[in-house]
């Protein structure tokens, strides 16, 4: 059975999708079975991996809508052990049709749970907001990983996400766990950057990731050319990063 993950922030511009896209990558190169959930309308962790969403038959869409199978849905792409199961803009009017839908919080974890066989991690990409698609991700997972932006702002919001995530806990998934927090965006030359790593590390004590993601160049080129940055320059600073990052994650699991 596949432990999964859910990558989740409901603040924009924080680097979830790109960790989400380049994590998967990093962890599937070391030898295990990935699946990246895509339930994000926008789609920006399909076409990181080079999938073109114009192009897809099936999406997270048919599955949180019940109009397909997961396993007919699912894409292998070309980074080594990573499978995608992809989104387009079909997933924004998702929330509204599923919403008299019975048990409609569990409708991604009862699919999830027919694949969860066939991969070591599974990570769900999530939309920036926390409505019932994020709410669905968060129920089918067994831990949440919470990207935070080295910026004035990374705190606000926070009290809000883990307000659900407390609630999610007590209505529907008593086993969900905060896996760790991520610095991302990080540049340590900055006062303002070590106020936030301590404010952060005030508020999640022991459950921050030493790795940190700093600002780079070839992290934010790497999406137009629908390619993880490991793949599309393994020797960049940010490449190492998520690689470390992939490491650490590794090590904790153990």
């Amino acid at each position: 059975m596949a432990k999964i993950i859910s990558i989740v922030n409901q603040k924009g511009g924080v680097g979830k999708t790109t960790t989400a896209v380049n994590l998967s990558a990093a962890v599937g190169q070391m030898g295990y079975r990935v699946l990246l959930a895509d339930i994000d309308p926008q789609g920006n962790s399909t076409s990181g991996f080079g999938v073109n969403k114009r192009e897809i038959s099936l999406s997270s869409y048919e599955i949180i809508t019940s109009q397909a199978a997961i396993e007919d849905a699912i894409l292998k792409t070309d980074c080594e052990n990573v499978y995608i199961l992809p989104s387009n803009m079909n997933l924004a009017g998702a929330e509204i049709e599923i919403i008299e839908v019975e048990k409609r919080e569990s409708i991604l974890k009862t699919a999830l749970l027919k694949v969860s066989d066939k991969f070591d991690y599974i990570f769900i990409d999530c939309p920036p907001s926390l409505g019932l698609l994020t709410l669905n991700a968060l129920c089918a997972s067994d831990t949440f990983l919470v990207p935070i932006q080295c910026e004035y702002y990374a705190l606000e919001g926070l009290s809000q996400l883990m307000s659900t995530v407390r609630q999610v806990k007590r209505r529907y998934n008593p086993y969900l766990e905060l896996e760790s927090v991520l610095l991302t965006m990080y540049d340590g030359r900055l006062n303002l950057t070590q106020q936030v790593v301590a404010e952060v590390k005030k508020f999640f004590p022991n459950k921050v990731f030493k790795t940190v993601i700093p600002r780079n160049v070839r992290i934010s080129e790497s999406p137009s050319f629908g390619q993880p940055v490991i793949y599309y320059d393994k020797r960049s600073q940010g490449a190492e990063s998520y690689m470390r990052l992939a490491e650490e994650f590794l090590e904790k699991q153990k």
